[in-house]
């Protein structure tokens, strides 16, 4: 019925704003009286269908806001839609733009920026680059000079999230956050709107997001992870179940238990959403090990006095909180059932999670759909990196996740795999790719990086127009490697869910592989070899026999490291089983070391540091 009243709203309030344009027109007297009129309307309209622990002006406030986001996605697709039959001119007009901004800059002038007036001309005069060529330029604006390799002031210093080694420092402008609001957020709102229409009701989110802590450059720049936090935009509050002095709690554990406690307590809730899908899949974990703890909470309208909070926070947060045995007792019988597909048993309006699950986080998104979010649709509307924006994925309803590129954030250049080692890798545009073939994505961007290596690897899967989409296949530091044999995160990851299906009972709940030589002689194996630490649920053991299932399906996968295999210059796999949470701790100690924080943590598949190894072998148990 809440849910009726929600669409009934979409369908009135427009005719109240038509009636509003008929009184303007209307005598003096005659307006103020059906102004009056429709002001009462509008309230009695709302109070009918509020919804328990809404307020009147929270629901305006969202109509209002959906309207405008939704107008605006509308006129940024029928854009992009254009721009995509004509993408060498646009990527050339984002190239001079980009140039013509910072031409003025220590760096424009060093490449002579005002003097370029093509792509072309840009290639000849410009290397192409790796953060190595940046860091003291980097440096000197932290250090607070200005015009050095952008226009402007940084919003931020941006740490990238360290998947692929130590945190990189980069620039975060009010450009690079604009454009991904304009040509991301409301074009996949869009995209989403028409795949899902459910996700137009006025129905609040979870929203999983922890604020990340930042420190000051000598400048007062801050320096951190570029992600703001949702309570730095007050007007967009309503949209979620969490109250705002819940993103003044830095612990993250305090804090999910606060984003979890609010979302239960909305029997409405209508969406999940979270940066990565790896957030949201142990926020589901959280929910089953403290559920009881949780329901407690809802039932007398308090917080647990486990949190360590403020007594400020912790005042303004109780204020909000009513006891709800009603509420409690519904969560209590649907958990005593068991979690599988507990998402929709505890939010029966739940139409969507809207997060990235592919990539790393792939693994994490089917653990999901397979248990606690079972018949619940998935929408992984982006992707990007701490670079910007760089591509949009327009068919949520598609299982294979790809990619739009977005041809007015960044200029964008590919160098094919087979000439990656190249010392001078010829590059091609976007009109120059063909379906099928991986390539190297380099980006020229708003933050004063230009023909920049980000280290991704996509495939192109096909054209939208003139505009290549792509699906992303793996980062090449995170590439297994004893003997040149170069084993993509993709590759393995398919040799390892086959080698899953053959170990009777087992769920894989997460790894990480670590080279041999990292490790040294603890490795225990004289040849290069892989060790492959796993985290599984419904086996405690695994005889050699199904060990070697690993090792015998990427052989069948790879070719070359089936060769390496043959000849004896690679070792057998050693595949360890850890305890469970190993990789939830493990993420707290990478987190610790890169600088980042969970709105923007990528799981490492190839660890290549000893301390973080060393704890895998401490926490190995068969």
């Amino acid at each position: 019925m809440r849910q009726t009243h929600q669409r009934y709203l979409w369908t009135i309030l427009p005719c109240f704003v038509a009636l509003l344009a008929v009184t303007i027109t209307c005598a003096p007297v005659t307006a103020v009286s059906a102004l009056l009129f429709l002001c009462v309307c509008c309230v009695a309209l709302l109070w009918m269908i509020k919804i328990k622990d809404r307020s009147v002006s929270s629901l305006l406030a969202q109509y209002v806001a959906v309207k405008a986001v939704c107008w605006l996605g509308k006129r940024q697709r029928n854009r992009l839609e254009a721009d995509t039959r004509d993408i060498h001119r646009v990527q050339e007009e984002t190239l001079l733009k980009r140039l013509q901004k910072h031409s003025d800059t220590v760096y424009g002038k060093q490449y002579e920026f005002t003097s370029i007036k093509d792509v072309e001309t840009f290639q000849q005069r410009h290397p192409i680059t790796d953060y190595d060529h940046y860091e003291k330029f980097v440096e000197r604006v932290a250090k607070g000079e200005q015009n050095v390799l952008i226009s402007e002031k940084p919003l931020i210093l941006a740490m990238t999230s360290g998947t692929s080694g130590s945190s990189r420092m980069l620039l975060s402008t009010k450009d690079t956050n604009t454009e991904f609001f304009l040509q991301g957020v409301t074009v996949c709102l869009d995209a989403m709107r028409q795949a899902f229409p459910a996700t137009g009701c006025l129905q609040q989110t979870l929203k999983l997001f922890y604020s990340p802590i930042f420190r000051q450059s000598e400048a007062g720049i801050p320096i951190g992870p570029n992600s703001s936090t949702p309570a730095s935009s007050k007007h967009m509050l309503h949209l979620y179940t969490t109250p705002a002095p819940v993103y003044q709690v830095l612990n993250e554990r305090d804090a999910l238990y606060l984003h979890l406690l609010y979302g239960l307590k909305d029997h409405n809730l209508g969406m999940l959403e979270s940066n990565f899908c790896s957030t949201v899949f142990y926020a589901f974990r959280a929910l089953q090990e403290h559920w009881k703890d949780l329901v407690v909470d809802v039932e007398v309208g308090m917080i647990s006095s486990r949190l360590n909070l403020k007594a400020d926070v912790r005042c303004a947060l109780e204020k909000v909180m009513k006891p709800d045995p009603e509420r409690a007792a519904e969560l209590t019988a649907q958990f005593e059932k068991g979690f599988e597909g507990i998402a929709l048993r505890i939010w029966p309006q739940l139409h969507l999670v809207l997060t990235v699950d592919s990539g790393s986080n792939q693994i994490y998104g089917e653990m999901l759909r397979q248990h606690y979010c079972k018949g619940v649709p998935f929408y992984s509307p982006f992707y990007a990196a701490t670079e910007g924006l760089i591509g949009v994925n327009l068919w949520p309803q598609q299982e294979s996740r790809q990619y739009l590129l977005s041809p007015r954030s960044m200029f964008y250049e590919f160098i094919p795999v087979g000439d990656l080692d190249s010392a001078r890798p010829k590059t091609l545009l976007m009109e120059q790719l063909q379906e099928g073939h991986n390539y190297e994505l380099l980006v020229t961007n708003a933050s004063g990086l230009f023909r920049y290596r980000i280290g991704d690897v996509v495939k192109v899967v096909g054209f939208h127009n003139q505009c290549p989409k792509v699906k992303f296949e793996y980062r090449l530091g995170q590439m297994l490697s004893v003997r040149g044999e170069k084993v993509s995160e993709t590759l393995f990851l398919g040799a390892l869910k086959r080698a899953v299906t053959q170990w009777p009972g087992a769920k894989l709940i997460d790894y990480s592989c670590v080279e041999s030589g990292v490790l040294g002689s603890a490795s225990g194996i004289a040849q290069p070899h892989y060790l492959v630490f796993v985290e599984l649920k419904g086996v405690r053991n695994l005889s050699e026999e199904q060990r070697y299932k690993l090792d015998h399906c990427l052989q069948e996968d790879s070719d070359i490291y089936r060769s390496f295999r043959i000849k004896g210059s690679i070792g057998p796999m050693r595949v360890q089983l850890v305890r469970d949470g190993t990789f939830q701790e493990l993420k707290d100690r990478l987190m610790a070391f890169s600088s980042t924080s969970s709105n923007t943590f990528k799981m490492q598949r190839v660890i290549r540091r000893r301390e973080f190894a060393d704890f895998l072998l401490q926490r190995a148990f068969s």
